[in-house]
């Protein structure tokens, strides 16, 4: 399914037409194992009982027989993104670690789908939005303090129901060789309506990043300023693309001029050419929409089966071997104090983001609608 398909939930509630899941998608298809290949299996449904978290020790990889125990994974970040890491956390931790990846959206809707008989543990969300919404609708279990402080306050659930786990923030690619970093304007919501920029912007209206931020964007200016931004950025005919990577891509060609992306991208396209490239981040530092901080989080579903498993798999994921390869791998902010950030990257604690509680980034159906009257879907 489509995001666009979840407007057919329509006023429902996301819970209550989820069988649109099912007929899209044909079934949920099994999780791939990010360790060992065993299926995992059923067993009674049951509430699970208040655990407690043990420190995790980093102990020499086990044999496949020596594992503990089986944990399903359900990932709206990709396989190439964090596979590598979960297959550390399976080795580390002697977990079979089993993942079904998928857009974060649509893996949310298949939990709700699946009710009590979801056979995930855990949801590892690519946005704050999607683990909102499964905190509102009950499906996430309380985490315990000591993992939640971790994090700052702004990066976690206030509720204690998910927390994040690496940061990535908005920004405005630009080419160096025809934009100045003083021609930027000081709001995004100036970009609209804007000649300078007409037919050198880039922006992807069906990508889950900036659909978050389309979603910040009426929490904090309201639905008629977001409408407007929307309205004035198509009418400067700016070219669409499916996602964030080949805005950055474009930029760096001069395709394009400038392009609304979250920042890792243009890291990664550097590390890849190993040298210098004509592109750079602008990063809004005053408090403006267009510097959101969203994070990548993750919450133990509250129907899991091995709710300890799941919580020395949240603790290893706040460990600092794993911050440390969101910094390094990813590119992405660190969320684990004492862990830096690419050197390349100006601190967290420097971005001066909006203020926004991110689980209220949840309506990802009212974006889609807006997005839609728009005519942008």
């Amino acid at each position: 399914m489509r995001r666009r398909d979840l407007l057919r939930l329509g006023g429902f509630g996301l819970a209550a037409g989820m069988t649109v899941l099912a007929g899209c998608t044909g079934g949920s298809p099994s999780p791939t194992p990010a360790g060992s290949a065993q299926t995992p299996t059923g067993g009674a449904e049951r509430t699970p009982a208040p655990v407690s978290l043990t420190p995790v020790q980093s102990p020499k990889a086990p044999t496949p027989a020596a594992r503990s125990g089986t944990i399903t994974v359900y990932s709206g970040r990709s396989k190439s993104l964090i596979g590598p890491l979960l297959d550390r956390v399976g080795e580390e931790l002697g977990l079979d670690v089993r993942v079904r990846y998928g857009d974060t959206a649509e893996l949310a809707t298949a939990i709700l789908e699946e009710g009590e008989r979801s056979p995930a543990d855990l949801f590892f969300g690519q946005d704050a939005g999607a683990l909102g919404a499964l905190a509102k609708e009950g499906r996430l279990m309380q985490l315990p303090a000591e993992l939640l402080e971790r994090v700052p306050k702004p990066y976690r659930s206030p509720q204690g129901l998910w927390v994040g786990v690496s940061g990535r923030v908005r920004t405005v690619v630009y080419n160096t060789e025809r934009v100045r970093p003083e021609e930027i304007p000081a709001s995004i919501l100036d970009f609209a309506g804007n000649e300078r920029w007409r037919a050198r912007l880039g922006w992807a209206p069906t990508n889950g990043s900036f659909q978050a931020f389309v979603t910040a964007l009426r929490r904090l200016r309201g639905e008629e300023t977001a409408r407007a931004w929307l309205a004035g950025i198509k009418a400067l005919n700016p070219q669409v693309f499916s996602k964030n990577s080949s805005i950055v891509q474009a930029t760096i060609k001069g395709e394009i001029e400038a392009g609304f992306v979250n920042h890792y991208y243009l890291m990664r396209e550097r590390a890849q050419a190993g040298q210098p490239l004509p592109a750079e981040n602008y990063f809004y530092t005053n408090g403006d929409p267009g510097g959101l901080v969203n994070v990548a989080g993750i919450g133990i579903l509250a129907s899991s089966r091995v709710p300890d498993l799941g919580l020395r798999l949240v603790d290893y994921l706040l460990s600092e071997p794993a911050q440390r390869y969101f910094s390094e791998q990813t590119f992405e902010y660190p969320l684990l104090e004492g862990v830096p950030a690419h050197p390349d990257l100006p601190p967290l604690h420097q971005l001066n983001p909006p203020a926004i509680d991110l689980s209220d980034l949840d309506d990802l159906r009212g974006t889609l609608a807006l997005l839609q009257e728009v005519g942008l879907l």
